[in-house]
């Protein structure tokens, strides 16, 4: 009765070993993951041609920082904000200044498809223009001056 006892916890010990498992995250060369992973699609059916997909790349999030440059910027300090690279050529961003919330876009310039322009708006009347370049499409800096008189320099991504 021991025997058969030691053998079923040893079964089910095996078990759950073989049954635990580990997430495997593709990373870039640079580091980042790769994700959102694609969707892939419904299932296919038995019988039948494989379903075409149409779409293009998943947008991705990143985070924006920008750094005072000058004396009325440093009033503020450093400032955070999120861009979503739609990966078209265009890009929505979002950053909150001085309890204002400023959206707008961010366009490439064409011929340059790493060089781009972005502007953004609050409800109170406060305006922000950048220019900016991207190493990649997950990365890039530049500089971005308020209405205020505050210049920054902008970084992108990770």
């Amino acid at each position: 009765m021991l025997n058969v006892s030691k053998r079923l916890a040893a079964t089910l010990l095996g078990a759950t070993i073989d049954l635990t498992g580990c997430y495997v995250v593709p990373l870039a060369p640079d580091g980042r993951p790769l994700y959102p992973y694609p969707y892939p699609g419904p299932p296919r059916a038995a019988v039948g041609p494989a379903p075409v997909l149409a779409g293009g790349p998943l947008p991705a999030l990143l985070q924006a920082r920008l750094y005072p440059e000058n004396e009325i910027a440093s009033q503020t300090g450093m400032i955070a904000g999120t861009v979503a690279n739609l990966m078209t050529g265009k890009g929505r961003f979002q950053l909150d200044y001085k309890g204002e919330l400023l959206s707008g876009e961010a366009t490439r310039v064409p011929g340059n498809e790493r060089h781009g322009v972005a502007n953004a708006y609050g409800s109170r009347g406060t305006y922000m223009s950048c220019e900016y370049t991207m190493t990649s499409a997950y990365q890039g800096s530049g500089t971005c001056t308020m209405s205020t008189g505050a210049r920054y320099q902008v970084h992108l991504g990770g």
